[in-house]
């Protein structure tokens, strides 16, 4: 960093003035904040730990990181999979795969919103009409138990990220040697052969950059959750970006919320940073 050029630190600076203004001072804020009784306005008494404590006492708190764990971890391991797949499929040669990739990735470019009202639609209405027609009971009122409510939040961001994370395993299939296929292909490699020895240990590196995005975005969801359940039944399918903005704007408690979202960004922090350090540790031993 020594012998950068001045030309390399003045196209820096302003980014880094920008992460600074926009990050890092807002974020030392709230730190500050948490622990204080500071009510958006102005902090009068200094209170220590005390919200740390209230919050990990607090049942509805607790169960919204249950939920969203367990949603991160479908989510992880749903995108991951149809996102190789969409690329595996769109990679042969075929003469759709521009119109095949244009079609995957479009959901992506719909905001979170709208994806929930469209989903909500198809979950209360088209699958109760098709549950109703059917018999099937489990099809009628989706969205309105817990187990359904959290399948619902998992297939909508499937559905609206798949074709991103597609974009990113792309990239890795095409540049894998042309001569490793085919030189396994003449030793008699079958096709899962091909994928388990050479396909996957290279685009490895594709793998840990989609899981961290996976990870941090599943962890981060508010507006699907919001459009699609609203947290309901009874809180029962709430996240924990949900949990902090209704504890900040519906019960107008600002330290109190600012205190989960330290503690939602150590969790965040510390989960996506295990996972790149056993994702590249394992890159090296493949």
């Amino acid at each position: 960093m020594q012998n950068r050029s001045p030309a390399f630190w003045l196209f820096l600076t302003p980014v880094i003035l920008a992460l600074g203004i926009v990050v890092v001072i807002p974020f030392l804020y709230g730190l500050v904040y948490s622990f204080t009784d500071w009510n958006g306005l102005a902090a009068t008494e200094f209170i220590g730990f005390e919200h740390y404590i209230n919050l990990f006492q607090e049942k509805e708190f607790m169960n919204s990181i249950w939920f969203t764990l367990k949603f991160a971890v479908a989510s992880v391991l749903l995108l991951n999979f149809f996102g190789l797949a969409l690329a595996l499929i769109v990679t042969r040669n075929i003469k759709t795969n521009n119109l095949l990739r244009t079609v995957f990735f479009m959901p992506n470019l719909i905001g979170g919103l709208i994806l929930g009202f469209i989903w909500q639609f198809i979950f209360v209405s088209v699958f109760g009409d098709i549950g109703e027609l059917l018999g099937v009971e489990s099809m009628q009122g989706w969205l309105s138990t817990t187990e359904t409510g959290f399948w619902g939040l998992v297939i909508l961001t499937s559905w609206q990220m798949a074709g991103y994370i597609m974009i990113i395993y792309i990239a890795y299939l095409e540049n894998i040697p042309k001569e490793l296929i085919e030189a396994a292909k003449i030793d008699g490699a079958s096709s899962f052969q091909r994928f388990k020895n050479i396909t996957f240990p290279l685009v490895a590196p594709a793998f840990t950059i989609s899981m961290f995005l996976t990870l941090s975005t599943s962890f981060k969801i508010y507006d699907q959750n919001l459009s699609l359940t609203n947290g309901g039944p009874y809180n029962s399918t709430q996240m924990v970006a949900m949990e902090i903005v209704r504890t900040a704007f519906s019960d107008n408690q600002m330290s109190y919320a600012q205190a989960k979202a330290v503690i939602f960004f150590l969790i965040v922090a510390v989960v996506a940073l295990t996972q790149v350090y056993y994702n590249k540790k394992r890159e090296v031993e493949m």
